[in-house]
């Protein structure tokens, strides 16, 4: 504005300039020594003209500044007015939410009051089965264990109910106290059973006794109909045991989401008398099992050692009993927990002793890395000393039925598996600084090209099937023995070189300071295996995966 001001002053000040000028030309004239052609008249004229254009531009600034001024002013208001109604809105729908979530929360109050309420009692007194569905009855079910320490794949309840992810059949099913409908559902389902496995501790809140449906669960595990030797065979009974020590583990879960009251009133004395007498009925068929004839891979044992754990009985067992199963179940992920949950960790060196002599390397470095015991039992000089076993010949060549090729090819076969088995367990451990891996696998790609090459000699020097000639017809069908021969082929190479089992990782779960396995938690799968060289271990995959 200042600015306008000093343009405005000035231009008033022209007339006053001009007459100076005219009479400082009047006096330029009076002097002049010779005649101008330009005239006064003219220089006037040009400047009045100079005047009346800025006059008029100025005008014109003028006029649009005041047009933006106003335009400013609108925008203001229009904006304070816009800012009032959003704030408005605002209000409107903080208000609305306010009363739904109200609502919401009285609706789910209201549900609970009413879910809560306590079951009838039957009266006491009765026969033995009575008392139990009794105290079946007046035990409130799981839903209304606090769920704090909940883990994550646990959902929340909702209204009172279980709230299973992908599987509500479980929650039926355990309602329903129905164990061999459980049975029938995780083996119709043991494709996803990883799943599965994630959501039957959930569904477990839903029985009215979690501990009873599992123990019922376990009838069937010894049939009397099946052999010991037969039911290694049997692969529905084999999944059968799988699914039984999955229902345990994941009781075991269940516990560790409870308070400790909560987990004396759900193992009940009454359910550690049943336990026991499970555990007591199982214990004698152990005998007949030896420590090498699993390999480490003992359902049953593996199954005994869980029904103690999960139930808390171990007590009424002699420790000494429970030390000479652990080599049976060694190569079995659950181990470590086991051992400790059954309060073995202090006796653990004496059982890597026993893995050690007899021949089971691999089996004592895992457990002295979970127990961390590898000042006492180096893993190094182990796994040392277990390639030097595996490429020593373990027996004599029997009565003249095998030749010296023969047995040198079975050193070579054990001392290939010995090394992957040792190339895993270093890559597991983080043991490649303490023991380079390269010299292992360039032995390792040694030993298949000479047993590819042997191989490819000995498909050369087999005598070709000959072919029998059309009898003299034109056209004549042609007989063959191709189809004899694949099977020749591929049952000869699945005897003489047995399927690889080391291709997947094994690792146990480092020590823990909680009393319950951590290993629960985690997904049920079958482990793996690695072999015995130097015992006559019998190594069986069957289809059910867990």
């Amino acid at each position: 504005m200042e600015d306008a001001q000093s343009v405005a002053t000035l231009m008033d000040s022209t007339t006053s300039k001009i007459q100076q000028l005219q009479k400082a030309f009047a006096e330029l004239e009076s002097h002049r020594a010779v005649t101008l052609n330009l005239k006064w008249k003219q220089l006037e004229e040009h400047f009045h003209g100079l005047e009346k254009s800025l006059k008029r531009r100025f005008t014109e600034l003028e006029d649009q500044e005041k047009e933006f001024e106003t335009k400013i002013i609108q925008s203001k208001k229009m904006l304070e007015n816009r800012q009032a109604a959003v704030i408005s809105e605002e209000q409107a729908s903080l208000k609305s939410l306010q009363e739904k979530r109200d609502a919401a929360v009285s609706a789910i109050t209201i549900a609970m009051e009413k879910h809560r309420k306590p079951c009838c009692v039957k009266p006491a007194g009765a026969t033995h089965e009575v008392q139990r569905e009794s105290s079946m009855s007046e035990a409130k079910p799981l839903d209304f264990i606090p769920l704090e320490n909940t883990e994550d794949n646990m959902k929340p309840f909702k209204n009172g109910v279980v709230e299973i992810k992908f599987y509500p059949e479980l929650v039926k099913l355990c309602q329903d106290m129905d164990s061999e409908g459980l049975h029938k559902f995780i083996s119709d389902n043991r494709k996803n059973l990883a799943a599965v496995r994630e959501e039957i501790p959930p569904a477990l809140r839903a029985a009215v006794d979690p501990a009873y449906l599992v123990l019922d669960s376990l009838k069937g595990f010894y049939p009397s109909e099946v052999s010991i030797s037969d039911a290694k065979k049997d692969a529905n009974l084999l999944g059968l045991r799988r699914t039984c020590i999955m229902l345990m583990e994941c009781l075991s879960v269940l516990l560790t989401t409870l308070e400790l009251d909560s987990i004396s009133s759900l193992i009940s004395e009454s359910v550690k008398v049943r336990a026991k007498a499970i555990a007591e009925e199982w214990k004698p068929k152990l005998d007949e099992l030896d420590i090498d004839a699993n390999n480490g891979n003992s359902l049953e044992a593996h199954a005994f050692l869980q029904l103690l754990a999960t139930f808390g009985i171990n007590s009424n067992f002699n420790q000494e009993d429970l030390l000479k199963l652990i080599p049976m179940v060694s190569r079995r992920r659950q181990t470590a927990d086991l051992c400790r949950s059954l309060g073995l960790s202090e006796r653990m060196p004496g059982v890597i002793d026993v893995l050690i002599n007899n021949g089971r390397h691999i089996d004592a470095v895992n457990l002295a890395f979970a127990f961390e015991l590898t000042d006492k039992f180096s893993p190094v000089s182990l796994l040392k000393s277990y390639l030097n076993e595996a490429s020593k010949v373990s027996s004599p060549v029997k009565s003249g039925n095998a030749s010296p090729t023969t047995a040198q090819n079975d050193v070579n076969e054990k001392q290939l598996t010995a090394l992957k088995a040792v190339i895993k367990c270093i890559e597991d451990h983080k043991l490649e600084a303490r023991y380079p891996v390269d010299p292992l696998q360039k032995r390792v790609l040694q030993l298949e090209k000479e047993k590819a090459d042997k191989k490819r000699a000995t498909e050369v020097a087999k005598p070709q099937p000959k072919r029998p000639r059309a009898n003299c017809i034109a056209n004549g069908a042609r007989v063959t023995n191709i189809a004899s021969d694949k099977n020749f082929y591929a049952s000869r190479m699945t005897d003489r070189y047995p399927q690889y089992i080391y291709d997947r990782p094994y690792a146990y779960p480092g020590p823990t300071d909680t009393h319950v396995p951590s290993f629960l938690a985690t997904a049920y799968n079958l482990p793996p295996g690695h072999g015995n060289f130097f015992g006559n271990g019998y190594h069986y995959q069957a289809t059910y995966l867990h």
